[in-house]
């Protein structure tokens, strides 16, 4: 017996052996450039960003909200930065947090749907681009806070009413796995222009398409929704990088991008990664819980602090209406697909 359970330990060890090399390439690569640009300085005075990004990472890895969902209101309502400040520091966190949690949950053998995540990711080969060139650069700050605002409050509320059932959930309902190509393709598109937006957004889509209309576990829905975001958030990063090259001032890259990445990114490394890992050990519904009811109030504090009345208003209450409607309908669905499978 003890035999086996230290072969099950060694071929854990091994199995992690990518994550450890890909943490000991980006330390020593992080280290390097703060060294060589001499930006000590830079990451001690950017320790507020650092501080809330170890929550952050943890909320990336351990639910399908991108550590984007902290960084965006805290630079942006905290810290007055205009939204694509937030939406370009959230895709390049992510790209690291998001990854480092990817490549742990790749190592450790979690589970993924491969099979909607695939058409997902050449949808969001596509959606990002078109997003961040056409789409992203014409819509006022105050759109982009709002949009931001209304999709994860609308996304808190569907969890604070459906969270039982979808923790009670196992499996997943095969009655739309002929649609899989048709649906990723889909939402990888929609959930592409989103993250070109916002920053984040595209792994909300998937995870809520799984969890209500295919009736996934958690345990598959929420790895999935994490391989996805970071995917989108290099592809985001890169291709904002590359249009502030083109055009600056149509696509602004703040500086403070790169000054409140070397600080965070150090953190989220293995801070997505752990949440990754500790919601493994336990129950995920007080974490679900919390960071849905932070979802709910930041669209109140982005109102108070945008001071948003008037149609502005009535649009973004409409906004979160309509996107629950939009919830209810897939989880009717996939209710019906359950009946079925029972019958």
């Amino acid at each position: 017996m003890m035999q086996e359970l230290a072969r099950r330990i060694e071929s854990r060890k091994f199995r992690l052996l990518p994550f450890a090399i890909w943490l000991l390439i980006f330390y020593c690569t992080w280290l390097l450039i703060v060294a060589a640009g001499n930006f000590w300085a830079t990451v001690a005075a950017h320790w507020p960003i650092a501080v809330a990004m170890a929550f952050g990472s943890y909320v990336a890895g351990s639910t399908p909200m991108g550590g984007g969902t902290v960084g965006f209101p805290v630079l942006v309502l905290m810290f007055d930065m205009p939204g694509s400040m937030g939406r370009n520091f959230g895709l390049a966190v992510q790209s690291i947090g998001m990854v480092s949690a990817s490549i742990y949950i790749l190592s450790a053998g979690q589970a993924i749907d491969w099979r909607l995540l695939k058409p997902a990711v050449m949808g969001t080969l596509i959606g990002t681009p078109l997003g961040a060139a056409f789409v992203a650069p014409f819509l006022p700050d105050l759109w982009v806070k709002l949009l931001f605002a209304v999709i994860w409050a609308s996304f808190g509320i569907m969890h604070l009413i459906k969270l039982r059932e979808l923790v009670a959930a196992h499996g997943s309902n095969d009655r739309w796995r002929s649609y899989d190509r048709t649906i990723g393709m889909i939402l990888g598109l929609i959930g592409g222009v989103v993250a070109a937006i916002t920053g984040v957004g595209i792994d909300m889509i998937i995870y809520a398409t799984l969890v209500l209309l295919y009736r996934a576990d958690l345990k598959i829905s929420i790895p999935t929704s994490v391989v996805l975001m970071a995917i989108t958030s290099v592809i985001g990063i890169a291709i904002n990088i590359v249009l502030a090259q083109i055009n600056g001032r149509l696509y602004p890259m703040d500086p403070e991008v790169f000054s409140n990445w070397l600080a965070a990114a150090p953190i989220v490394a293995l801070g997505a990664p752990c949440g990754a890992w500790v919601v493994g050990l336990i129950s995920r519904t007080g974490t679900l819980i919390f960071v849905s009811l932070l979802c709910v109030a930041q669209f109140f504090w982005t109102v108070l602090h945008e001071r948003v009345s008037g149609p502005s208003l009535v649009i973004s209450m409409l906004g979160i209406v309509v996107l629950n409607v939009i919830f209810h309908f897939l989880y009717q669905l996939g209710s019906e697909a359950e009946a079925a499978k029972t019958d």
